[in-house]
């Protein structure tokens, strides 16, 4: 039982925290997506591909989450748009102190959305709010149809779903209706797309569909 009690004081802290969060964005207009899957995924191509199909359309910041290294910070430093790394030193997942502690390094003035690349762990994140707007789970066809089924609780939470790698599908053992119908039983409210890096498959239409989250977002606050 105490370890219970433990996890839900730690909990707890962390949804305070990840309130402040939202209300700092909501405060300069700004929409914020987390990003989410396992390692592999191809999510640093992913919000790589993004930050390409948004240039001149949406301004973007990035916070990017890693055990080790600011290899992908070094990858979306040279889009030239504004990125933080967090290095976790071990730790599986991002969590609102931390998100909170990068946006003391990271100005929000001008940006209209904040992508939030956690770190590659479809577990420990999906039970942590870092004040997001929603949650986009990445997974690819070299994982398998059955990702859904092992990880459900990241896909409730999820808002959307984008499947990577479908490029791929000739030579990997992935169904591809298998995985869009495992994962659309556990959430029928997934918002789903098909995506590859390679051949740029499916960007443009994820791409547009955060336009449009964005664009939803109210004006900044004035002060």
């Amino acid at each position: 039982m105490s370890v219970i009690t433990i996890e839900r004081k730690v909990l707890e802290k962390n949804d305070d925290l990840a309130a402040r969060n939202r209300e700092l964005f909501r405060r300069h207009g700004l929409f914020v997506i987390n990003l989410v899957s396992s390692p592999g995924s191809g999510k640093t191509s992913i919000l790589e591909r993004t930050i390409e199909h948004l240039a001149g359309r949406v301004p973007v910041g990035v916070i990017e989450g890693d055990v080790q290294t600011d290899l992908d910070a070094q990858r979306i430093a040279r889009l030239r748009v504004p990125v933080v790394q967090i290095v976790t030193n071990g730790g599986c997942h991002l969590d609102a102190k931390l998100v909170s502690d990068a946006l003391e390094r990271l100005s929000l003035d001008g940006l209209h959305l904040l992508i939030i690349e956690n770190v590659g762990n479809l577990v420990c994140p999906a039970g942590y709010d870092l004040g997001e707007a929603l949650k986009v789970v990445v997974a690819s066809t070299t994982e398998g149809d059955d990702k859904p089924l092992k990880y459900p609780s990241m896909f409730l939470h999820a808002s959307a779903l984008i499947i990577n790698k479908v490029d791929l599908l000739p030579y990997v053992n992935c169904h591809l209706a298998a995985l869009k119908g495992n994962a659309l039983r556990i959430n029928p409210s997934l918002a789903v797309f098909e995506t590859s890096c390679t051949t740029g498959q499916g960007i443009a239409v994820w791409a547009d569909w955060l336009v449009k989250k964005v664009q939803a977002v109210p004006a900044p606050v004035v002060r």
